[in-house]
């Protein structure tokens, strides 16, 4: 049994390490359980987003995957006989033979109840790599109600020509949780750290907004990458469907990005409010509409590294290395804040941020592996290397 945490994306990349974690100890899994508990607090099943016969006759020759348990295994449960834990974080493969396996053994029914990052990057046997590949890439479908929806977006902006996603983390949870309050008022930041004290779960509470910026770990704000984007000579007439929820600061914030780009749009300015009635409430469905745009945009374009951010990276590079503009917010904000400071002219900015990501495409490149630090090295979803143009996973696609 399986009971993921956290956001959409952040289940995704869980439920394709567990899957194939069941299938390396050759055991059964339930299909997963979805968070209902955490800041989205969405009440989505896992019916609700993934097409769950697809799921489970994809995986039929790989894993054993269940509804639900057995009547007898349900009753154990009922009664208190088995085992619930968190597994470790980062784990490699021989802690799931050594450790877990024997609970599975002892209690017969273990439930695993926090699943986010709990398999290591690297040292993983091949085979352990591909499967997770095929999971994310093959067995999980959104159904078929989202999968319509999300087409039906993405002709609108096809008809009208090439069009960027702008994945554009810059909600309040967001804000609040990094502690990033650049550009907001005083009342704001007040708002934002009131909001952080709030959720016992988000561990750091006094935050140096001034500092993380600076050591690039906050998400940029609209003013920041409308500055980028024109630097990087985007078309002023590019449609940018804004992937993301309710811009904190509303259009105060969004003034300059709309004003740069007035073909601005999300889901909700392109589609009418009955054909989102059943997504209100539900932060995963709507953003699993956000992920097939994401997917299918001829630039992708997320302004901080987040799950959804590295997980559609991912995903753009197995579906033939799509154009990713993967952000320096170190490099960026220096030289913003240069540039605001008018000790740097703008074309002389222009040029020194088209020059520093002319690499940072989503072209092919090798995991940066750090010994010990799982957590600053590349993530596998963003560069899931193993997978990449392999044409029997090409197929399953």
């Amino acid at each position: 049994m399986v009971s993921c945490n956290g956001g959409l994306n952040q289940m995704r990349a869980a439920i394709c390490d567990m899957v194939a974690i069941a299938r390396y100890l050759n055991v059964t899994v339930i299909v997963p359980e979805l968070d209902k508990t955490s800041f989205w607090n969405d009440p989505s099943e896992f019916q609700d987003i993934f097409d769950i016969e697809h799921f489970i006759t994809s995986l039929r020759s790989e894993v054993r995957v269940l509804r639900e348990l057995p009547p007898r295994m349900k009753r154990r449960v009922e009664l208190g006989m088995f085992h619930s834990m968190p597994p470790i974080s980062w784990s490699d493969i021989s802690y799931y033979h050594n450790q877990i396996l024997p609970l599975v053994r002892k209690h017969k029914v273990l439930h695993l109840n926090r699943t986010d990052a709990r398999l290591a990057n690297n040292g993983l046997p091949l085979d352990i790599q591909k499967l997770r590949c095929r999971v994310n890439y093959g067995s999980l479908k959104f159904t078929s109600q989202i999968e319509e929806l999300g087409r039906r977006v993405i002709r609108m902006l096809r008809k009208n020509g090439p069009f960027l996603v702008l994945h554009l983390r810059y909600e309040m949870d967001m804000l609040a949780f990094s502690g990033c309050t650049e550009g907001c008022t005083r009342e704001e930041a007040d708002e934002l750290t009131r909001m952080r004290y709030a959720y016992p779960w988000w561990k750091e509470k006094v935050i140096d907004s001034y500092v993380k910026r600076k050591d690039g770990l906050c998400p940029l704000t609209p003013e920041e990458i409308a500055l980028v984007l024109r630097a990087l000579d985007i078309d002023r007439n590019m449609q940018i469907y804004i992937a993301a929820g309710e811009i904190y600061g509303g259009k105060r914030r969004m003034a300059s990005l709309t004003s740069a780009y007035p073909n601005l749009v999300r889901k909700e300015t392109l589609l009418e409010p009955s054909d989102l009635r059943f997504f209100q409430n539900h932060s995963s469905q709507m953003a699993a509409l956000d992920y097939m745009v994401s997917l299918e945009s001829d630039t992708f374009v997320p302004t901080y590294d987040g799950n959804m951010a590295k997980v559609v990276e991912g995903h753009r590079r197995f579906m033939g290395f799509k154009k990713t503009i993967l952000l320096d917010r170190k490099l960026i904000v220096d030289l913003v804040d240069h540039y605001k400071s008018s000790s740097l002219p703008w074309d002389e900015f222009s040029k020194l941020i088209k020059s520093v990501h002319a690499n940072r495409m989503g072209s092919s490149s090798r995991r940066m592996v750090i010994p010990d630090k799982p957590k600053e090295e590349d993530y596998f979803y963003a560069n899931p290397q193993e997978c990449l143009r392999d044409p029997d996973l090409v197929r399953a696609w």
